[in-house]
């Protein structure tokens, strides 16, 4: 049976960071972190689904990285590094951000930031622009938090939650050179967590938080190599957001001018995605030279360079870097996925995400929830898939009501036992995106469910 007939899409919506915000609180994606003493300002839990996209978001990423390649390994490093790491790359002294604060409004504000804040006494306006307006001069500001290592304060040495998770790549250069029998070009993938950032406007739900988990990969290459490996990077990484879904309308590349490089990049680019605050930067890729390995030579007194054992050619590799934020990488494919429709003149929410990503594969219903025979076959299915698939059994509510809430997590397939199931042993399994139904024998449920997961998928939004 087709539900071909039985939907329509809504007059043309536009998904709003509220509607975000609102589906990931109804389903239990993210909460507000320690709610219950009044939360802090862009700290955020993850729940139930919301862990279970974020896990198949890095299963995915680490695939692409690492499973279908043969030159890049992976690294998880320590969140706290001696100290010297970080003056070496120039966080110390330069991961700063201008800061300026309004003496009116109390308020502070990224100097270089200013078109794109509010003003705190009429938000209409820009800070700066109205007669209420008392700004400071700007100052600079560390993002890095620091600590203390040791039972004392005062007498404990002074250290850094790590910004970044790169620099861990680096000063392990050499053992993975050493031991991972690969030579340039390879690749080092950190997927080690969490980064902290001590922002000065941390907001827009995920977008800018104070800690976040990191992807980064540093790909290591002949120097002569490294503007033909950056392109090729960029490349990839476009590839593996279409590979999952994301539109080619809401993603586009943008290259940084000179004047917004960072000091050890001599090329960069971001991967946007237009979000529901506008084009803003999903992922970035960058072209960061010999910088990073030439710094922590000279400041650690250890060689960090490439021998050919076979030609005894030295060289210092060049490096490209493609780095996202997990949390970025979530909000971008929530936003993405987020629809709504009309269907049999009531409105649906849906997640369309690829099934890949889906926080859960299947739903496993009987049609009445109280019918002690429906239950069972349902039961005994829900027990045979969750052997293989991430599946979730649901005889709570109306069978309308059950739906929707698969809609709304994502799920691309539900299951469903009837009175039919009862005479021929075959059960209903509806799609998420279609509507469609058809009729499978029971025997032969998990071998369809993993022939459609493998199936190659295009968002319907596309």
């Amino acid at each position: 049976m087709s539900g071909d007939n039985l939907f329509r899409p809504m007059t043309e919506h536009a998904v709003t960071m509220e509607k975000i915000v609102s589906l990931c609180r109804r389903r239990g994606f993210v909460f507000p972190s320690s709610e219950i003493y009044g939360g802090l300002g862009s700290s955020y839990d993850y729940g139930h689904y919301g862990v279970l996209l974020k896990n198949n978001l890095r299963a995915r990423w680490l695939e692409a990285m690492v499973q279908e390649r043969e030159d890049v390994v992976v690294l998880d490093t320590a969140i706290i590094l001696n100290p010297r790491v970080w003056e070496a790359s120039g966080h110390v002294a330069g991961f700063t951000d201008p800061l300026v604060d309004c003496r009116h409004c109390k308020l502070r504000f990224r100097a270089d930031k200013l078109d794109e804040e509010h003003c705190g006494a009429r938000p209409s306006k820009r800070p700066g622009e109205t007669e209420l307006c008392d700004l400071t001069e700007a100052r600079q500001f560390n993002l890095m938090f620091e600590t203390t290592v040791g039972p004392v304060q005062e007498t404990g040495s002074k250290v850094y939650l790590r910004p970044e998770t790169a620099q861990g790549i680096f000063v392990n250069f050499k053992n993975v050179a050493q031991l991972a029998r690969r030579k340039p070009p390879f690749g080092i993938a950190n997927v080690g967590g969490k980064s902290f950032r001590n922002e000065i406007t941390p907001g827009n739900f995920l977008f800018r938080v104070l800690e976040f988990e990191q992807m980064e990969m540093e790909y290591f290459v002949p120097p002569a190599d490294a503007d033909r490996w950056y392109r090729t990077w960029i490349d990839e990484r476009v590839a593996w957001y279409r590979r999952y879904g994301l539109r080619d309308s809401h993603l586009r590349v943008r290259e940084h001018d000179a004047e917004e490089l960072s000091h050890y990049s001599s090329a960069t680019s971001d991967l946007e995605y237009h979000y529901p605050i506008g084009w803003s930067e999903l992922e970035g890729i960058a072209n960061r030279g010999d910088y990073d390995l030439r710094q922590h030579s000279e400041h650690s007194g250890t060689k960090l360079e490439w021998v050919d054992a076979g030609t005894g050619e030295r060289f210092v590799p060049h490096v490209i870097e493609p780095a996202v934020s997990l949390e970025r990488m979530f909000l971008a494919f929530l936003i993405d996925a987020y629809d709504e429709e009309v269907v049999a003149e009531r409105e649906r929410t849906v997640l369309r995400l690829h099934p890949a990503l889906a926080p859960v594969k299947a739903a496993v219903l009987p049609l009445i929830g109280k019918n002690e025979d429906l239950v069972a076959k349902a039961r005994a299915l829900f027990e045979q898939l969750r052997k293989e698939f991430l599946v979730e059994y649901d005889d709570s509510g109306a069978i309308g009501r059950r739906y929707r809430r698969q809609d709304e997590i994502g799920t691309p397939f539900a299951f469903t036992a009837d009175e039919q199931t009862l005479v021929d042993s075959t059960v209903t399994v509806r799609d998420r995106d279609s509507l469609a139904q058809e009729r499978l024998p029971l025997e032969g449920v998990a071998d369809w469910l993993g022939d459609a997961l493998r199936r190659e998928w295009r968002s319907p939004k596309a």
